[in-house]
């Protein structure tokens, strides 16, 4: 009986703490294991609270949590849902960070993660049957950790973002946390810092590229789709060699998202479409200029693309409001570099008088005008007042979107992009930013934070029974973002805050719901999909 008792204890799914009741201790053989007092959740929570309040800082705070999470699921996404806003940045991105780069040096368990190696591929089975334990799985958020948020190549260390990730899809969507399963692939890393550290507990070689590594994806997808054939899965931070090929490549058969491909897109695309709704323009009317070409870059880019198409432009026009800068400068069609993302995107060097002199940030902006210039270079301050001046003087109401993170990497801050602009900027940044008073006016500054859309995305898939997630499912998702912030207001924000995550992720869900039932996409007749949404949602309660 006590061994029984032990392991409802120590499984973060049953245990319910001090908040057992006097018959479950009875029945249970939980007697004199816990502390006599019957706590309420409510409790539970408030003394929770109190502890994790004692933390010195940010890191310490995110690892007094896991170990929350560790415990009780329950009490964790109850504490959580009770303070979103302080949370996010510290359960998620910035906080995150710190933790994937010391992940080995840090670790206590694995939180219920599946560690799967590309030196051992024979065992990939067992090891996602044995993740899995029986629990019905329905999302998987897996990584190989190649493209880390600004931060590179973490290789196991990046486990943490899928166990973050799908945290984030709890707290805001109430996706079932005995129905998800983070993974990481481990194909080795070309970090020579995890290679030389005795404590990294990742494989210690290089990564392992070309026909092998795609055979190792593929394997991986093959078997999850088969052992969980109800999943959404979900890829993230994979580098820019592997992320657009691997989403194309199962897309159309899977249930599939890549968010720093997709999730990205739809939340600047809902960014844009905010600052339009303020500045009453129109999106075809806009010139764009991509200051980072890489995975995210050019997946913005590319949902934005398809939003002009939608609004009415052919592919040849909607192709002329488009500029890609990155570190070799303005990316021009002749350069043999250029990703199969890039390349439909780059410019004839006959459209310019002075294409060589096109190899900096500055001398682009003067050259295209750009009226929205979004940054994901993770090159920090290179938004410059020069640069952002120089973009003002040519449109009323610039929209400047300096996206990379976490905040030492922003290529702008949102207060000098006022100051530069005179209050003239429609602002989105990638971390959070408090309220800016310039000139008698306070503005709030949207946070393009993917967490705005995919918690939402994921619910809407899983409720509807999606058998794809299509491009109008995804456009979708941005427009259903719109009418939450009142735009009348002077220095209204561009996005919802986080503070009403949960409120839009419920929004975003029906959009989603609603375009499959729609598209007679569903792998099950709905007939309500409110209803559908909220059969589906997991609350936090004993």
């Amino acid at each position: 009986m006590t061994e029984k008792a032990m392991s409802i204890l120590n499984n973060p799914y049953l245990n319910k703490g001090t908040a057992f009741t006097k018959a479950e201790r009875d029945q249970l053989g939980l007697n004199g294991l816990i502390p006599p007092y019957i706590q309420t959740l409510d409790e539970q929570v408030a003394q929770t609270y109190a502890q994790f309040q004692t933390k010195a800082n940010d890191l310490e705070k995110r690892l007094f949590l896991m170990q929350i999470f560790n415990e009780n699921r329950v009490l964790f996404y109850k504490l959580f849902s009770e303070h979103v806003v302080e949370f996010m940045p510290i359960v998620y991105d910035p906080t995150i960070a710190d933790t994937i780069e010391n992940y080995s040096e840090l670790y206590v368990q694995s939180q219920n993660a599946t560690f799967l190696s590309i030196d051992d591929p024979d065992n990939m089975e067992t090891a996602l049957k044995n993740a899995a334990d029986g629990r019905d799985i329905r999302l998987i958020v897996v990584t190989d950790a190649e493209g880390i948020l600004g931060i590179g190549d973490w290789g196991t260390n990046g486990v943490d973002i899928s166990v973050g990730k799908l945290m984030v899809y709890t707290a805001a969507a109430g996706i079932d946390p005995s129905q998800v399963l983070p993974v990481v692939l481990d194909v080795g890393t070309n970090n020579e810092k995890l290679l030389k550290d005795p404590m990294y507990l990742g494989n210690r070689h290089e990564r392992i590229k070309g026909d092998r590594y795609f055979e190792f994806v593929d394997q991986f997808v093959q078997t999850a789709e088969n052992l969980f054939p109800n999943m959404y899965l979900h890829f993230e931070d994979f580098g820019r060699d592997h992320a657009a090929k691997i989403l194309n490549k199962y897309k159309d058969r899977y249930v599939i998202f890549n968010d720093d491909i997709q999730g990205t897109g739809i939340i600047t695309l809902a960014g844009i479409l905010g600052a339009l709704n303020i500045s009453k323009q129109k999106i075809t009317d806009q010139v764009y200029l991509s200051f980072g070409a890489g995975t995210a870059g050019a997946g913005i880019l590319s949902r934005i693309y398809a939003e002009m198409v939608e609004n009415g432009l052919s592919e040849e026009e909607a192709k002329k409001h488009f500029y890609m800068v990155d570190k070799q400068g303005l990316l021009f069609d002749d350069d043999e570099t250029l990703t199969p993302e890039q390349k439909p995107f780059a410019r004839k060097r006959s459209e310019f008088e002075n294409p060589e002199e096109l190899t900096d940030l500055l001398s682009v902006v003067k050259a295209v005008h750009p009226t929205i210039m979004v940054g994901t270079s993770t090159k920090p301050g290179a938004f410059t007042e020069e640069v952002v001046r120089e973009m003002a003087a040519h449109t009323e109401r610039p929209i400047i979107f300096p996206l990379s993170n976490p905040t030492k990497l922003a290529e702008a801050k949102a207060e000098d992009l006022l100051k530069w602009t005179d209050g003239r900027a429609l602002i989105a940044t990638g971390i959070p930013v408090d309220d800016i008073e310039y000139n008698g006016v306070t503005y709030q500054i949207g946070q393009a934070n993917n967490a705005l859309v995919y918690p939402g995305l994921g619910l809407g898939v899983i409720a509807s029974t999606a058998k794809v997630l299509n491009d109008t499912m995804i456009s979708k998702a941005a427009h259903s973002l719109g009418g939450i912030v009142d735009v009348s207001k002077p220095g209204a924000a561009v996005l919802p805050p986080v503070s009403k995550l949960i409120e839009f992720s419920q929004t975003v869900a029906e959009g989603i719901a609603q375009s499959a039932v729609d598209q007679g996409l569903t792998k099950e007749t709905i007939t309500d999909v409110k209803k559908a949404v909220a059969d589906t949602r997991w609350t936090p309660e004993y």
